[in-house]
Order: structure tokens, then C-alpha cells, then sequence
């Protein structure tokens, strides 16, 4: 991931299960410039990780995506959203079950929420999975960084069971299905 300085940027904020995934995911994006781990939609302030997971805070695990719209655009980032995650199901990703692990679009302005309704409708009219897509499209709320533990999860971490169990197997998909959008390695 590019940490360049960028003069116009936006952002994009999406909940879709564990952060750690869906961290691990946009941040092998072209045009991502900064990706962070976080929580957002509850009513508690300042969440720690151990309050999100107990469900009560109707906070979600999130990932606040920075990026250069002239190098990746708004709809770019869904596509990559909706085929990454499992819309489908309410409140659950694979073994990741709870509140704080719905399927959700916070967007950032008008143009964002219509662009999300549009494409959601466009995949449930068009059958691509096999139940209703349950993926709430919200208002952004207050965004509270998560832990530093939780930041770049999966780079610095990526021996651990989970890791190998869970994330990588979804970035190596992701990485096949989406070659053309991926972020040049450095040498």
C-alpha cells in the first residue's frame, strides 16, 4: 500500500465480517492509500475491540478505505465489497457470528448511498445469489480507530491460525479474481 500524498481523496467505509479480512482485501488495491481497522453504527463512544464482540454496542467491525478516485473509483471498491463477503447472511461471515459482524455500507454522501441501492438491487434483480442480499446501506456515524493490534492484521500477522484458516484463503481468491486491480508491488 502507497502512503503517497494525494490531493483528492475519498473515503469509503463498508463492514463485511472480521475487519481482518476485509482489511487484508483493499489493501492490495491500486489506488488504496490508506486502509484502517475500526468500529461504526453503535451508540457506545470509544469502543474497545472486547465491548464490540460482545454485541451489545450495535457497533460493526469496519474498514475506512482512503483512496484516489482517479485511480480506483467508488464503484470499483463495491464490486470488490459484493463479491468478497457473503451479503446474504444477517449478522454472520463463515464461523464470525454477531451484530458486529453484519454486512453493511456506510456511505459518506448522497452520491455513495445511491451508488450502493443501485448496485444492490441490480445484483438481487439479477439472481446472482441464491437468497436476498441483506447488506444494510446506512448513514456514516462517529468512525473509532481500532486497537494497534488490529491494524495491518493480516501483513504482520499472516502465520497465525486464523490467518492462514480464514484471511488467506480470501486473499488469494481475491487476488485471482481482481489481478487487474491489484497494487503494483515495490522492488
Amino acid at each position: 500500500m502507497n502512503e503517497e500524498v494525494v490531493l483528492d481523496k475519498a473515503v469509503a467505509t463498508f463492514g463485511a465480517g472480521c475487519f481482518w479480512c476485509v482489511e487484508a482485501v483493499f489493501q492490495r488495491l491500486e489506488g488504496v492509500i490508506k486502509v484502517e481497522s475500526g468500529y461504526m453504527g453503535g451508540t457506545t463512544k470509544n469502543p474497545t475491540y472486547k465491548e464490540v464482540c460482545t454485541g451489545t454496542t450495535g457497533h460493526v467491525e469496519v474498514t475506512r478505505i482512503t483512496y484516489d478516485p482517479k485511480k480506483i473509483s467508488y464503484e470499483e471498491l463495491l464490486e470488490v465489497f459484493w463479491k468478497t463477503h457473503d451479503p446474504t447472511t444477517l449478522n454472520r461471515q463463515g464461523n464470525d457470528i454477531g451484530t458486529q459482524y453484519r454486512s453493511v455500507v456506510f456511505y459518506h454522501d448522497n452520491t455513495q448511498k445511491a451508488l450502493a441501492e443501485k448496485y444492490k438491487t441490480e445484483l438481487n434483480a439479477a439472481g446472482i445469489f441464491k437468497a436476498p442480499i441483506v447488506t444494510a446501506i446506512e448513514p456514516e456515524k462517529d468512525f473509532y480507530v481500532a486497537e494497534d493490534y488490529h491494524q495491518n492484521y493480516f501483513n504482520e500477522n499472516g502465520s497465525q491460525p486464523y490467518c492462514q484458516l480464514v484471511v488467506r484463503p480470501k486473499v488469494e481468491k481475491f487476488e485471482k479474481v481482481f489481478k487487474d486491480k491489484l497494487a503494483k508491488k515495490k522492488q
